[in-house]
């Protein structure tokens, strides 16, 4: 009798898949809207005649407009339109459609019928021809666009996934850097920390003229240009004088920066914890003494809760070493730390021939002015812990640091109100005091977009923590942000395993 019914539910099974499957969805229709996603993906390097039929049915595209004509700059008659319509994901697309691409801005909505349209490439850009202005229907206009922050190296890696969509690289400059009288016409390069990319200004255009920032925000439209047969180049198109947001015209770089550390030695780390350090100039600590200051923020760790002091409110919250004697060269690491001057820990190769700037017993003696004895400088797992480089060996609440890196996010750290509470920033290749999107003041780690970080590395083995990255002096910035690199140490480990391959360094 089982077999009988099983027998029977297969002959059911079967006739409905089979039977059934003509008339699935009886009366459905096509939806007659396709994503910029699908229509980018119908290119396959030959040019296409769109219809219904290689449409999947549809014939309408719907998106935003973000072209703007009205500054000059961008390519005669193209229209780009972006949209989210598959899987969530922005693609653009654009259309060759002469003098009515001055019609529209940036913000309109927009229908169009691309039936009958060609689908092509021209000089490596993905672009619809034969398309006329009566297909185009505008919807509304006004409608406002979510600005999304791009990076280069983003860019550089996938051009087809940002063509024709609009974004803004933060923080950019130009290499080489502008002086008195440079202007934007031409094809300059922009760096932004992550990469090179050309950022092009026709000669015509109404803000040609403009002077050539140090620091600005750039918004814009990616329009990619074939190099070679195998590769796309994107190219940023501003549109409108607007689309440059000038953040700096002065050049700031920080005398020291923070470059790696050691807080796990192989063994017991008390007294063999260290940080280090690159100088950017030339420096006489006797003439000019400065600080580095270490905060841990361990739920143990007193006082509680968020800084009241910030990186001065000491105890076993922040600890700070004076660097007041010596001299270091412009190009040169030096260290702060125990007075164990080892590369990892007990029994392990000196370091004790580098400079160190400050050393001392911190397990049987406090801080050079705050900051109690302890058994770990460095935080080993948990909440967040950071440091930071002054320019003064006096740290007040209000001292603001010339750089400053954090380990992970947990903890009392930032709190706001009528009393903000928090660890100081600097500006650097993480941090932003003034946030370069919507131009709020953020002093503090924690507080808006301050949020970046890097990892704890606790398995009790000597892992140096190298941040290796690139800082250039002409151009005043990290043309490649400092990187975390966990370099594995041994007892017989040398310092150019720390110093050399992959660490920061300077270019001028």
């Amino acid at each position: 009798m089982k077999k009988i019914i099983l027998y029977g539910l297969c002959l059911l099974m079967v006739w409905e898949l089979n039977g059934c499957k003509k008339d699935s969805f009886p009366g459905a229709d096509v939806a007659p809207f396709i994503a910029a996603f699908d229509i980018r993906d119908i290119y396959k390097g030959q040019d296409v005649k769109l219809s219904k039929s290689n449409m999947f049915g549809s014939e309408l595209l719907t998106g935003i407009v973000v072209s703007d004509h009205s500054g000059g700059n961008l390519p005669a008659g193209l229209l780009a339109v972006q949209d989210k319509h598959r899987l969530n994901k922005l693609r653009g697309i654009a259309l060759d459609i002469g003098a009515e691409a001055d019609k529209y801005v940036t913000g309109d909505s927009v229908i169009i019928n691309l039936n009958g349209g060609v689908l092509t490439k021209v000089d490596g850009l993905l672009e619809i021809k034969g398309i006329a202005g009566s297909a185009i229907t505008k919807v509304s206009s006004g409608n406002v666009i979510e600005v999304k922050k791009l990076t280069t190296a983003q860019l550089l890696a996938d051009p087809d996934a940002y063509e024709s969509t609009m974004g803004t690289i933060v923080k950019g400059g130009f290499d080489p850097l502008p002086v008195k009288g440079d202007i934007l016409s031409g094809t300059k390069l922009l760096n932004d920390g992550f990469g090179n990319m050309n950022l092009v200004t026709d000669p015509k255009a109404k803000f040609a003229d403009s002077s050539a920032p140090v620091l600005a925000n750039f918004t814009g439209i990616v329009l990619n240009k074939q190099i070679n047969p195998d590769s796309l180049a994107p190219q940023f198109y501003l549109r409108t004088s607007a689309d440059m947001r000038v953040l700096s015209s002065e050049i700031n770089i920080p005398p020291v920066i923070i470059t790696g550390f050691m807080s796990d030695v192989k063994g017991g780390d008390g007294n063999y914890e260290y940080a280090q350090l690159l100088a950017t100039k030339d420096i006489d600590f006797a003439q000019t003494p400065f600080a580095f200051v270490v905060t841990n923020n361990a739920n143990a760790s007193t006082p509680t809760g968020p800084p009241n002091k910030g990186w001065a409110t000491g105890d076993m919250r922040t600890f700070k070493f004076n660097m007041f004697n010596g001299k270091v060269s412009k190009g040169q690491f030096f260290y702060v730390g125990g007075a164990g001057q080892k590369i990892n820990g007990s029994g392990s190769t000196s370091m004790s021939s580098s400079f160190w700037a400050r050393s001392f017993n911190y397990t049987s003696q406090g801080g050079d002015g705050f900051g109690k004895e302890t058994g770990g400088l460095f935080a080993n797992s948990g909440n967040a812990f950071g440091m930071a480089v002054f320019a003064d060996s006096a740290v007040t609440a209000n001292s603001v640091p010339v750089d400053v890196i954090f380990i992970s996010t947990g903890g009392s750290l930032f709190a706001e109100g009528s009393a903000t509470k928090g660890y100081k920033i600097a500006n650097t290749d993480f941090y932003d005091i003034i946030d370069p999107i919507s131009l709020n003041e953020q002093h503090f780690y924690q507080q808006g977009t301050n949020t970046l970080c890097f990892s704890y590395n606790t398995k009790d083995v000597g892992y140096f923590n190298m941040l290796g990255g690139i800082y250039d002096l002409k151009l005043g910035r990290w043309t490649k942000a400092r990187a975390q690199v966990n370099v594995e140490l041994t007892k017989a480990s040398l310092l150019p395993e720390i110093e050399g391959l992959g660490a920061t360094t300077l270019v001028e």
